[in-house]
């Protein structure tokens, strides 16, 4: 399960040169489109041990729009694992399927729907236990594929050449990718997590596998949950397309660059002046986000 190494695309935006700072993208969406970014990275080793181990499926958990649940079944399809997602929304089951439901079904992967008080219970839920009683040994996969495994995958996207940065940043949902970056950086370099969601649990939950202090986790000034994406930052996204030729996502990517330009904008920016912010794909909800959203995202 090896793959090609991102490059780095630097991101001459005006804001950035007017500071006297160099930002480049390490462009992990396009190194596998079907999971791309930091998903692949994630289930690298995962995958691994699912092969290993007498599990029968892999069962994991998302929303309805779920950039986990639709890498995991792309995965799933592509080295023929059997793959169970259990969606947060018992009302969706009798709807039609949205796009990235409906890719996750046409890649194989077996779709349960739960209300949202179930969904919080995960694997202690009584679907997983009727689905354990069907399919036999379930490998468990937590929300957004963040675990020890995920997070071994995720030190391995920097490479030697990264060293030249003294600054890494990355958008922070689960953590999982923060806490591999923070364990493979030089000794010289910092870690920013921009926060896209509020959760109180992510601190404690990076700490558990980056006990380092060489990271550090810093709020998005409009942008506090997954489905909360504004005009600004949809202009602003269409803006970096138009002069980088950049498709950001809008839960993740674009909110980061967004943070990291107001901040500067503000000078309120305390780190290093050669960055490194990694592109931890998601432009595949962007067609489901359109079509959910009368804010219209660009799409490339």
């Amino acid at each position: 399960m090896e793959f090609p190494i991102a490059t780095n695309q630097i991101m001459a935006l005006p804001e950035f040169a007017a500071a006297d700072i160099s930002v480049y993208l390490k462009r992990e969406d396009l190194v596998f489109p079907l999971a791309s970014g930091n998903k692949w990275r994630k289930l690298k080793y995962n995958l691994k041990a699912f092969q290993e181990s007498n599990a029968n499926a892999l069962l994991t958990f998302g929303g309805a729009f779920s950039n986990h649940l639709a890498a995991v079944a792309a995965m799933g399809a592509r080295y023929g694992i059997a793959t169970i997602g259990i969606v947060r929304g018992a009302e969706l089951a009798h709807k039609p399927l949205n796009p990235t439901l409906a890719t996750c079904q046409q890649n194989g992967m077996q779709l349960s729907f739960v209300s949202r008080e179930e969904y919080h219970q995960k694997e202690l839920g009584d679907t997983v236990l009727a689905l354990q009683k069907t399919h036999g040994t379930l490998y468990i996969l937590p929300e957004g594929g963040t675990n020890a495994l995920a997070v071994k995958g995720c030190s391995e996207i920097l490479t030697s050449e990264d060293a030249a940065f003294d600054t890494i940043g990355c958008a922070v949902g689960t953590g999982g990718t923060l806490a591999g970056l923070a364990n493979s950086c030089k000794t010289h370099q910092h870690v920013v997590g921009f926060q896209v969601v509020k959760d109180v649990s992510i601190t404690a939950r990076i700490r558990t596998f980056a006990p380092s202090n060489n990271w550090t986790l810093v709020q998005h000034l409009l942008h506090r949950g997954y489905a909360q994406v504004s005009k600004p930052l949809a202009s602003f996204a269409e803006i970096v397309l138009q002069q980088t030729g950049v498709l950001l996502d809008p839960i993740y990517t674009a909110p980061m660059l967004f943070q990291l330009v107001q901040m500067i904008k503000d000078d309120t920016w305390t780190f290093g002046k050669k960055i490194l912010l990694i592109h931890t794909g998601g432009t595949q909800g962007i067609i489901g986000f359109n079509s959910r959203s009368t804010l219209q995202w660009p799409v490339g």
